[in-house]
């Protein structure tokens, strides 16, 4: 178990070194950028912890995500890593990638689009491809406050266990809320839902970051991911995360 625990660790250090994120925003596209910002730019964020004693646990959570500029399109990739282990027994294994494009208008408004594949182990599907399009307006814009909205309509593929797959139509709406608390620290809210004729999706994230310096910062965020309607071999509908984890953005 320790060989497995460790190669996944070696695993997602390796996503860190391919994949950063310019906001470390899980869900949405980057804001727009600066008249200075430069081309590339990316986050890469690692958690992992490890319990001995009455229970043994180690948990492995990494994320990245890297963007770049091409006129008035941004370009982004994310990927995840997910790995919870307890008492030798794996409770959570899930894998995550997501390509998106963001094309600016004018002012506050911008056209998007992204396909997301996932795999979790215990959700009860074998793997889901979801594409959406929208549009998105910045409704709160300043040096200490942003909101940004999102809407547009997708297509889920659901592949499923002993059953025929499933291809749906999605109805997406999307939050995005930053708040630069002071020079140092910010607080984020991010939410997501996805509709179908099967169920509603949901995802939320709260997220307080604090620099250490210009690069590094220490991240403490809580996600949560409903499905009011899932697979019968789905261990639960709603799944909670929290992290501690360790930023570097370049």
């Amino acid at each position: 178990m320790r060989l497995k625990v460790r190669h996944f660790l070696w695993a997602g250090l390796g996503l860190l070194a391919l994949v950063g994120d310019a906001s470390a925003r899980p869900f949405y596209s980057p804001p727009p950028p600066e008249q200075d910002a430069p081309t590339w730019s990316g986050t890469a964020e690692l958690g992992y912890t490890s319990l001995s004693g009455n229970t043994d646990s180690q948990t492995l959570i990494t994320k990245g995500h890297l963007a770049w500029l091409t006129g008035p399109f941004t370009h982004s990739l994310r990927g995840e890593i997910r790995h919870v282990t307890q008492d030798d027994e794996t409770s959570a294994e899930r894998y995550q990638a997501t390509a998106r494009e963001r094309y600016d208008l004018n002012g506050s408004d911008y056209l998007f689009g992204f396909t997301r594949w996932d795999k979790d182990r215990f959700s009860g599907y074998n793997y889901q491809i979801t594409a959406i399009a929208g549009y998105g307006r910045r409704m709160l814009n300043d040096d200490r406050q942003t909101l940004a909205l999102e809407v547009g309509p997708g297509y889920r593929h659901d592949s499923l266990p002993d059953t025929d797959d499933r291809n749906l139509a999605v109805a997406y709406g999307a939050l995005d809320y930053q708040w630069k608390i002071s020079e140092t620290a910010s607080f984020g809210q991010e939410l997501s839902l996805e509709h179908t004729r099967e169920n509603l999706t949901s995802r939320a994230l709260s997220s307080l970051t604090a620099s250490l310096n210009d690069h590094l910062a220490l991240k403490l965020s809580h996600e949560i991911e409903h499905n009011s309607r899932p697979p019968e071999d789905a261990m639960a509908k709603t799944d909670h995360t929290t992290t501690a984890s360790l930023v570097y953005d370049w």
